[in-house]
């Protein structure tokens, strides 16, 4: 069991965890030392790396015959945690004001309300699979969360990045109602009320 926790693609999902701190950390320590850019560049090389992990781990663990129960429970929380603390700089530093605001609201309610239906369906012995939409958000989610740190800086190389990672992140938004709204149908089947 020691040997389970301790594999390699467990090990990646700790990584991934790990770089949530310091994704935040570089983009505001950073940034009040070297400038925003630098800071954003920063944040976005750690933020793509920890991203290009939750495909490797789940790859990896597969392929290998390595999937454990922790990393089961810990890669859908490293993957909500990393996101939601990427929103919440995007939102503090003012990259995502205004109405884009309400897809990241959208965004981690959903994240929230399905780790919730997740825990209350397993004490019932009950799985719930990913989907293959509900993995394309992911992607659409990491992709717009990517051109969104990149920001000012991303745009200063190739125009309308911010927009552009505006306009993912609400598409990202939609994706996540629908397959949100998928996973309450099927976990309705098994709630008692």
């Amino acid at each position: 069991m020691a040997s389970q926790a301790y594999s390699l693609p467990n090990i990646l999902t700790y990584a991934r965890i790990a770089a949530v701190p310091l994704v935040v950390l570089c983009f505001f320590v950073e940034g009040r030392l070297h400038g925003s850019d630098a800071a954003r560049w920063s944040a976005l090389g750690l933020f793509v790396a920890a991203s290009v992990t939750d495909w490797l781990d789940g790859y990896l663990a597969r392929a290998w015959q390595q999937t454990s129960t922790i990393g089961r429970m810990l890669d859908p929380i490293a993957d909500k945690l990393l996101v939601a603390a990427a929103l919440l700089v995007l939102a503090a530093d003012g990259t995502i004001a205004g109405w884009t605001i309400w897809a990241a609201i959208v965004i981690l309610c959903r994240e929230i309300l399905v780790s919730g239906l997740r825990e209350y369906l397993a004490e019932l012995k009950v799985s719930v699979p990913v989907t293959r939409l509900a993995k394309w958000k992911t992607a659409t989610q990491m992709v717009a969360i990517s051109f969104l740190l990149a920001g000012p800086a991303g745009d200063q190389v190739v125009a309308h990045v911010t927009q552009a990672g505006i306009v993912l992140l609400w598409i990202a938004a939609i994706i996540t109602l629908y397959t949100g709204y998928d996973y309450f149908r099927a976990g309705l089947r098994h709630i008692d009320v």
